[in-house]
């Protein structure tokens, strides 16, 4: 159920450039922004690149994208 929440003018500034940036709408940014953070605070060991690789390969199998991993 969606709910309007408040948030400070700076970070609605920097959503709005992100936004922008990334191709999202401006909901869209705060809200992959706490996705992350969410992660982040759940797995404080895994570096950004890898929650990032985590959250773009659970779109993917979302989307019935996916191929099977090879170690390197």
């Amino acid at each position: 159920m969606p709910a309007a929440v408040r948030v400070s003018d700076k970070l609605l500034q920097e959503a709005r450039k992100f936004s922008k940036i990334e191709h999202r709408s401006i909901t869209g940014q705060i809200e992959h922004w706490a996705r992350i953070g969410k992660c982040a605070e759940e797995n404080p060991d895994l570096s950004y690149e890898c929650i990032r690789d985590i959250l773009i390969g659970i779109e993917e199998l979302d989307h019935g994208e996916h191929s099977e991993y090879e170690f390197g």
